[in-house]
């Protein structure tokens, strides 16, 4: 008996007297441990009440956490499905304007084709506007050496393809989709060091280069430029599409195409930045006959975050640029409002789920799922937001934002999964 109460009171001494106390000390110790910033704030939604908070009234870069307010613009603005294109018919011409809609032609997602089909079978000739398009192809702040990297996709007014190149190699062969850019491949004979394909930086000239270690597959974002846009139209519809300067007219139809949760699933659980930045051209398109992302972030701002504690510095849709700055507070706010106001049938299967999908999907491992949310990673930067189902039954929210470290991630991540996984046991 006495052997039982002496491993109770050691337990006890080990966790601190109480859980808040101990998650606290945690939070703390990580960030002494790391030499970096952390900012942490549980929240419980029922009660109103901050349960542990450490420096959540300070601002940190989110990554990608920033697509968290994406989310939630989009859910109020955007309806259940994504604009594909605006469009008139005048005599025997049809002429359309993007709206930004990521899903043309796009396989990380769904496509129902209509934009396809309304295009190919139109009986009209057919011609493109870029006119409504009024921003920069890559976002504030982003680092211009990701420009050859699948997760820095240029912005477009109508996206096809996922504004990506996908080249895979078999043996001695090559083969491209869209079948386009064949045109534009060359292959060097020096290596450079491993096997690489690199495209020029101001063109889409590719160049393979051998080297020891070897691929199979390349996603390579291409340079938007109007005309290729019609290039690629034209090679896919299998019908001429040609470039007209005119502005969006005031009575345009629109054409509607996949519906929005697909879009937002594939944003939320695999951090796909492309889709990110192209829902909030979206919005924009919603508000005004501009694609800008400052339109949707200044509209969203004013009309659906100003009872955050802390003014959001929020400049793009994916968090790929390093000027957005969140406090953890305004996090856990955002995440509060969109559980009042989306049924938790439709919110947590759009999320990554802890141990079962996306970007958490081999961390956070329960025998039944206890972390939902959304992960933020760039060099030196990690954060983690959601909600925590705790073994009593509770929902809590929560964010943790780490800046400014030089371990490794991984070491990190192990870090904030103890802390987590301990209320998701001590609460």
């Amino acid at each position: 008996m006495r052997i039982a109460v002496y491993f109770f009171i050691l337990l006890l001494a080990g966790v601190g007297c109480s859980p808040k106390r101990y998650i606290q000390k945690e939070v703390i110790r990580l960030e002494q441990d790391f030499k970096e910033h952390t900012g942490f704030l549980l929240y419980d939604p029922a009660s109103k009440k901050n349960l542990v908070e450490h420096q959540s009234n300070r601002y940190f870069t989110p990554a990608s956490n920033t697509k968290i307010f994406t989310f939630y613009s989009s859910l109020k603005m955007l309806g259940d499905s994504a604009v594909s294109i605006k469009y008139i018919q005048r005599g025997d011409s049809l002429i359309f304007w993007g709206a930004g809609d990521a899903s043309f032609l796009y396989g990380n997602t769904f496509e129902n084709r209509r934009l396809f089909n309304f295009l190919s079978g139109a009986p009209e000739k057919l011609f493109f506007s870029s006119s409504n398009f009024q921003t920069e192809t890559m976002g504030p702040g982003w680092a211009w050496d990701d420009y050859p990297y699948y997760y820095s996709a240029e912005r477009s007014p109508l996206p096809i393809y996922g504004n990506l190149i996908n080249i895979k190699k078999d043996g001695n062969r090559f083969y491209f989709n869209p079948t386009y850019f064949q045109l534009h491949f060359a292959a060097a004979s020096e290596a450079r060091g491993d096997e690489k394909i690199v495209r020029d930086l101001n063109s889409n000239q590719i160049t393979y280069y051998p080297g020891k270690r070897s691929r199979s597959s390349w996603a390579i974002p291409f340079r938007y430029r109007d005309d290729l846009v019609v290039d690629l139209l034209s090679d896919t519809l299998r019908r001429k599409v040609e470039l007209i300067n005119k502005p969006l007219a005031v009575d345009a139809k629109v054409l509607r195409s996949v519906p929005i949760d697909s879009l937002l699933r594939v944003m939320m659980h695999d951090s796909d930045n492309f889709i990110a930045e192209q829902l909030l051209l979206q919005c924009a398109a919603i508000v005004s006959d501009t694609l800008q992302p400052e339109i949707a972030i200044a509209y969203a701002k004013k009309n659906f975050l100003s009872d955050l504690p802390d003014e959001a510095q929020w400049v793009d849709g994916s968090g790929l640029s390093r000027y957005n700055l969140f406090t953890p507070r305004s996090i856990v706010k955002l995440w509060e409002k969109i559980y009042q106001e989306v049924p938790r049938q439709r919110l947590f299967p759009l999320l990554a789920t802890g141990g079962k999908s996306g970007t958490i999907k081999n961390l956070y491992k329960a025998e039944q799922p206890y972390i939902y949310g959304k992960t933020g990673t760039l060099s030196n930067n990690h954060t983690l937001s959601g909600y925590i189902l705790t073994r009593r039954g509770r929902v809590l929210i929560f964010s943790m934002m780490n800046n400014n470290y030089l371990v490794p991630t991984s070491e990190v991540r192990q870090r904030m999964e103890k802390i987590l996984y301990s209320i998701h046991e001590r609460f």
